[in-house]
């Protein structure tokens, strides 16, 4: 009986790294964030917000998303794939399509928060004579520290385009020009 008391009464030893690891590796595998497609960036429109139905070039589209998690070293890796499709409008033709495509790793909440933010930029060739050609593309290099906790669960990974990532993209500052001395 003493030894049972004897055992009941230890204090348990705090877990190895390796035990740890894989706590957190059983975590990652049943907590991999959702991939949603994100609100209003479903569809991509060339020229960009044209109203104009017989100006319209391209149109773009998402469809299937898979995602594959890995944690290593406190780090979650994610391995985002994602097939789309690009139909010519009336004002399109034969040549090739800039899609640009943007992950974002997000912790919902009363007050969201993004944790990464990727933009991939794609180019999609249309041969002569399609209406319609399919894309595919995979990023595995989406990667964001492991949350304490089951914060994980709040984490949501949103998928869509970005036809203004260009214009947002930070301009690099110009040099001033140096002043010119003054003749009297």
């Amino acid at each position: 009986m003493k030894q049972i008391a004897d055992l009941v009464l230890q204090k348990p030893e705090p877990p190895t790294p390796e035990e740890r690891q894989a706590a957190i590796a059983g975590v990652a595998d049943n907590t991999c964030p959702p991939l949603n497609v994100r609100s209003g960036a479903a569809t991509l429109l060339v020229p960009p917000g044209n109203t104009e139905a017989f100006s319209l070039r391209y149109q773009g589209s998402l469809g299937d998303m898979a995602r594959e998690c890995n944690v290593s070293g406190g780090v979650m890796h994610m391995k985002i794939g994602i097939q789309g499709r690009v139909l010519v409008g009336p004002a399109g033709s034969a040549g090739t399509v800039d899609i640009p495509l943007r992950f974002a790793v997000v912790k919902e909440g009363p007050e969201p928060k993004t944790v990464v933010s990727k933009l991939s930029k794609l180019q999609v060739a249309i041969p002569d004579g399609q209406q319609t050609v399919l894309f595919s593309h995979v990023d595995g290099e989406v990667a964001f520290p492991m949350p304490p906790g089951l914060e994980i669960s709040s984490y949501v990974v949103y998928v869509g385009f970005d036809p203004l990532a260009e214009k947002q993209q930070p301009k690099k500052p110009q040099a001033k020009p140096k002043p010119t001395a003054r003749r009297s």
